[in-house]
């Protein structure tokens, strides 16, 4: 499960062959492609992760992304928070766009399929509001039903490698594609705060659309979870995350300004509240990341937890 530097690594075309990823010696191996049109508006793409990843459990912090897995292993456990019960998933899972940073612990191996889901793409496969699931990760049961969840890991199971896997996957989240309203709004939003680093001002957001502010966040709680300012401090925080090199040397200062933060202390507050560490602190465990596991597929958002 891995949220990578996408905008660094290129972006595959639907229909394009799958891009393989192979970890080092713990043994991972990371299959993924875009799905086909229209499902390619909601979704980043589609993967296949089996072996032994290289930390038994992975902080994941915050990113304008949602995520859906169907779990083909042994289950696993996902932390929602400090002070929050780890809770196990057996079937998969789906988490909308969260507001803080996330633990999740992988069975030793690991072997599932997933989606990588754009901010919004959750919801035409949702019976709920995305709000309700902030920050609340559930099983895919709660939200597919049982014997549709266990028809589908048997197909999954049984299937001729990833590439078959992966075109299942496809084919059940056609199924069941609905007809969602306002996304095309949200959809335009999100494109200006994308584009912006999450800097645009939020009023003109609304003002440009012409819709109110309150119809705007209405309608971003419903199909986001979050609403325009939260998704924008989340866009913020992530182009300063991915402007790091933790290989080289990090002038905060700059980077804060770049990012679009008023000065080095409101990164700091927010790098904080949205990762649980601090910048410094950040960048040595991504440093240790790089040293124990050089060139890993799964390298890039996700965090040694232990």
């Amino acid at each position: 499960m891995a949220l990578t530097r996408r905008g660094q690594r290129g972006r595959t075309v639907p229909g394009a062959r799958v891009r393989r990823g192979v970890g080092d010696a713990v043994g991972v191996e990371y299959v993924s492609r875009v799905p086909r049109p229209p499902l390619d508006g909601l979704i980043d793409d589609l993967y296949y992760l089996e072996g032994a990843p290289p930390y038994a459990r992975l902080t994941l912090p915050p990113a304008p992304a949602a995520l859906l897995i169907v779990n083909l292993g042994a289950p696993f456990r996902i932390r929602a928070g400090t002070g929050i019960e780890t809770a196990e998933y057996a079937d998969g899972c789906v988490i909308t766009m969260r507001t803080r940073a996330l633990e999740f612990g992988y069975p030793l191996p690991t072997r599932s399929v997933g989606v990588h889901v754009k901010p919004w793409g959750l919801a035409p496969f949702l019976s709920m509001p995305a709000a309700e699931l902030c920050d609340r990760p559930v099983t895919l049961e709660q939200v597919w039903g049982r014997s549709a969840v266990a028809g589908l890991r048997d197909r999954l199971a049984t299937a001729d490698g990833p590439r078959e896997m992966l075109t299942l996957l496809e084919e059940e989240l056609m199924r069941r594609l609905c007809e969602t309203d306002g996304l095309g709004l949200v959809r335009h939003t999100r494109g200006v705060l994308a584009a912006t680093g999450g800097a645009a001002a939020i009023g003109d957001l609304s003002v440009a659309a012409g819709v109110s502010s309150t119809h705007l966040a209405r309608r971003f709680k419903q199909l986001v979870g979050v609403t325009p300012k939260r998704l924008a401090r989340t866009y913020r925080l992530t182009t300063a995350v991915l402007a790091i090199d933790p290989a080289g040397r990090i002038d905060w200062s700059d980077l804060a300004g770049g990012a679009g933060y008023f000065d080095q202390a409101h990164f700091g507050h927010e790098f904080r509240e949205f990762t649980g560490l601090t910048p410094t602190r950040y960048v040595e465990v991504r440093r240790r990341f790089l040293r124990e596991h050089p060139g890993h597929v799964l390298d890039g958002w996700p965090l040694p937890a232990d």
